[in-house]
């Protein structure tokens, strides 16, 4: 029997969310200098020595604070992926398992929220409830909804019409414990799929809202900050924009590359061809 190929997508993303993860981690015990101490004296020095790529413009250490944004991308994409996984996967279901009207509107709900981008709607928030790491994570959240929701429902509709729930409904179990039992299980590699997918949106709208200064706030390290201040900069010191934005770009393939390999392996009928 011949041996079963490597997802080579999915080894790749798992190395670069796996060294996201460990700065963030690390980050918490040791950083080579103090994230937010500003130090006029030592501004602007160019890579080398005690400062391995250099520090920016107000004398701060930019490998810490690439180590500590890291911490902060990871708040902000666990808390609003959870918030969307929470509240979209049991809608889903609900429009999967109830009767057809009530389905429906509760997917327009869906579509009208989906109506609305994750950037614009933190933009809003923050406009009336102030700009923070908070209001970032919750509006990032509420915009991914939809995603899960139908995601959920999709899923939901194609295990109810298999014999084992038929079985289950002929036996008289009631529809949350056929959720709980037979639906939430099924679908759940769907729905880890689709959170891989939603960390890499919420990983680039907190740094696109960071930048714009809507997301999370001084002296606070994040990476979408740490380009927005570098973009005076840009012209005579690329560097200390080019460092936040490979950390960027590092993350969000390294969650697209996880999500899509793991696609790949928790489809069978993908899993099949591999």
């Amino acid at each position: 029997m011949a041996a079963r190929p490597r997802n080579t997508g999915l080894v790749v993303g798992l190395v670069l969310v796996g060294l996201v993860v460990l700065a963030a981690l690390v980050s918490f015990l040791w950083t080579p200098h103090d994230p937010v101490k500003v130090d006029a004296a030592h501004r602007l020095l160019g890579p080398g020595g005690a400062n391995l790529f250099g520090t920016d413009k107000f004398g701060r250490d930019v490998v810490s604070q690439l180590m500590v944004g890291a911490r902060t991308t990871l708040y902000v994409g666990v808390v609003a992926v959870g918030i969307a996984a929470v509240i979209g996967t049991p809608l889903g279901i609900l429009a999967a398992m109830t009767p057809r009207w009530l389905g429906e509107f509760v997917m327009r709900v869906n579509d009208l929220v989906l109506a609305f981008p994750a950037l614009l709607l933190a933009i809003m928030f923050g406009a009336v409830f102030g700009a923070d790491t908070l209001t970032a994570m919750v509006a990032i959240g509420i915009a991914t909804i939809p995603s899960f929701a139908r995601i959920a429902r999709s899923g939901a509709l194609q295990i109810l019409s298999s014999e084992f729930v038929l079985a289950a409904r002929s036996a008289g179990r009631s529809r949350l414990t056929i959720a709980v039992r037979h639906v939430v299980p099924n679908i759940s590699g769907l729905l880890i799929v689709q959170a891989s997918v939603s960390f890499a949106i919420a990983v680039l709208a907190e740094a696109a809202l960071s930048f714009l200064g809507f997301g999370t706030r001084p002296p606070t390290p994040s990476w979408g900050r740490m380009l927005q201040e570098s973009q005076e900069l840009l012209t005579s010191y690329p560097r200390l924009a080019l460092v936040p934005g490979l950390a960027i770009a590092v993350a969000v393939l390294g969650f697209n590359l996880l999500g899509d390999g793991l696609r790949d392996r928790l489809d069978p009928r993908l899993a099949a061809r591999l």
